[in-house]
C-alpha cells in the first residue's frame, strides 16, 4: 500500500507529501457524470457497487494518495427517522425541522443496519482499491448536523440553531447527545468495515465564537474523537474557523484540516507541532489553474517543508467547474517537489 497519507497522519516521514481532495469524486469528473447519469446523488451513495466505483475512479483519475467513501453526511440521519431531501445546488432540506424538546425526543435511536449500504460500500471500495491507497471514512459533526436539523436547510449564520443553543438548554443538550451517540456508533462501524482513517466534518461551526464553542460544542466533538482514539487517524475539518484553531485542537484530532482563510504557516505555529495539518489551497485557485495556482502550491509546500505531518489538500471541496487536469497537475507537482530521495 502507498502509506504516505497514513504516515503523514501519524507524523512519520512519508515518501512524499500526500495529496487527496474533499469531494474528489464529483460532478467535475467525466467518469462520475457517466456513472451517475440521471440518478440522484443519494441513489449512487445507496448502491455499494456504484458508490465504490466513483470513489475508486477518482483515485485512479487523479493519482491521489487516499480515497474517501462516497456518501453524504445526512445519510445516517435516515436511520434516526429524519425525512430529508438533497436538492441540486442547494443542499439538504429537512422536511420537518426540529423546534422543541419534544421534536428531539421523537428522534429514533441510531440503528447502523438501516444504513448498511454504507458499510457494504466500504468493503466493496476496499476490494476494488486492492490495498493501493488507504480509504477515509467520515461523518458530520454533531453541531453541523444539528444545524441542518434545526434550520431545515443550509444557513451560514444558523440563527435558529444558535437561538436553541442559547435559550433552550434542555433541547440543545438532548439533541447534541443524540447526535454524538450516532456519530460515535456510525464511525465505529465504518472502522469495523475497514476504513483506514476518518474525517469529522464540522462545516458550519465557524459561525461560533470561541467562548460559545467551548460552552456548547467542544465536549461533544471531544467525545466523538475519544471514541476512536487509538483505532485510526482522526481528521477534523472545520470551514471558516481560524478563530477556533486552539479550541479545535483541544478536541483531540490527529490531523487538523484548515481552509484557505488562514495561512498555513500561521496554522503550523498555532498547532505548535502537536498535530498534523491538512490543507489548504483555495478551491477557486484549483479551478482557475495557471500561474497563481502553481505559485500558491509552492508557497504552501515551502511553509510546510520543515514540518512533520503535512497532507496537501484544498481548503474545502472541489468545485464542479474544476478541470480534472488542474488537480492532476497539483498531485504531480506536490509529489515531485517533496519526494524523499532513495
Amino acid at each position: 500500500m502507498n502509506t504516505s497519507f497514513l504516515d503523514a497522519c501519524r507524523k512519520k516521514q512519508p515518501e512524499h507529501t500526500p495529496v487527496w481532495f474533499m469531494r474528489q469524486a464529483g460532478r467535475y469528473l467525466p467518469d462520475y457524470r457517466r456513472v451517475k447519469g440521471n440518478m440522484h446523488v443519494t441513489e449512487v451513495a445507496r448502491d455499494p457497487e456504484l458508490a465504490s466505483q466513483v470513489a475508486v475512479d477518482a483515485v485512479n483519475a487523479l493519482g491521489v494518495d487516499a480515497g474517501i467513501i462516497f456518501a453524504d453526511i445526512m445519510l445516517p440521519l435516515e436511520a434516526m427517522g429524519v425525512d430529508f431531501t438533497i436538492e441540486e445546488n442547494v443542499g439538504p432540506i429537512v422536511n420537518k425541522p426540529l423546534k422543541s424538546v419534544d421534536d428531539i425526543r421523537a428522534l429514533e435511536d441510531f440503528v447502523p443496519e438501516r444504513v448498511g449500504y454504507i458499510f457494504d460500500g466500504i468493503q466493496t471500495t476496499l476490494r476494488k482499491l486492492d490495498d493501493a491507497v488507504p480509504l477515509i471514512g467520515f461523518s458530520g459533526a454533531p453541531f453541523t448536523l444539528a444545524g441542518y436539523l434545526i434550520e431545515g436547510r443550509p444557513s451560514r449564520e444558523l440563527e435558529k440553531t444558535k437561538e436553541m443553543m442559547y435559550n433552550k438548554p434542555e433541547a440543545w443538550r438532548l439533541l447534541m447527545e443524540k447526535l454524538t451517540k450516532m456519530a460515535c456508533s456510525y464511525l465505529s462501524r465504518q472502522v469495523s468495515a475497514g476504513v483506514d482513517a476518518i474525517q469529522l466534518f464540522d462545516s458550519w461551526v465557524g459561525c461560533l465564537s470561541p467562548d460559545d464553542y467551548r460552552a456548547y460544542v467542544s465536549r461533544y466533538t471531544s467525545e466523538v474523537m475519544t471514541s476512536l482514539s487509538g483505532k485510526v487517524p482522526r481528521i477534523h475539518f472545520c470551514a471558516n474557523s481560524s478563530s477556533l484553531i486552539e479550541e479545535l485542537l483541544r478536541t483531540g484530532p490527529d490531523v487538523l484540516s484548515v481552509d484557505w482563510r488562514i495561512e498555513i504557516d500561521d496554522a503550523w505555529a498555532r498547532c505548535r507541532n502537536g498535530t498534523s495539518i491538512q490543507g489548504n489551497l483555495d478551491p477557486v485557485l484549483a479551478m482557475s489553474g495557471g500561474r497563481p495556482m502553481r505559485e500558491k502550491v509552492d508557497q504552501i509546500l515551502a511553509e510546510s517543508a520543515d514540518r512533520d505531518g503535512h497532507i496537501f489538500s484544498l481548503g474545502h471541496g472541489v468545485l464542479r467547474e474544476t478541470p480534472p487536469e488542474n488537480l492532476r497537475l497539483i498531485v504531480q507537482a506536490v509529489h515531485e517537489k517533496t519526494r524523499v530521495a532513495a
